[in-house]
């Protein structure tokens, strides 16, 4: 694995838990979730199954696809999917329910 010397670190929060993680500009929020010790739902790890379906409370993404599986209604509302969301920012995410 390669250094990447131009990401940023931000600070990532879950809830309902309030568990804190380190947060890479280089890499989707669920795998810096992952690292930081905690079970987050997930699937597919490409925008389409839709299990990893969070609330961003807090913060800015961006995505390297052209269209997650995310309507336009849920994007505005600020709903994300970690697997294909990079931090731009500090975040807070809301798990959502099963």
């Amino acid at each position: 694995m390669s250094i990447d010397h131009h990401a940023k670190i931000f600070i990532g929060l879950t809830q309902p838990d309030d568990r804190q993680f380190d947060a890479w500009s280089n890499q989707p929020l669920l795998l810096s979730i992952e690292q930081g010790g905690i079970d987050w739902p997930s699937s597919c790890r490409n925008g389409t199954c839709r299990t990893c379906f969070s609330k961003l409370e807090r913060g800015e993404v961006r995505y390297e696809i052209d269209w997650p599986g995310l309507s336009a209604e849920e994007k505005e509302e600020g709903y994300v999917l970690p697997c294909v969301a990079y931090p731009c920012t500090d975040v807070v995410l809301q798990r959502e329910p099963c």
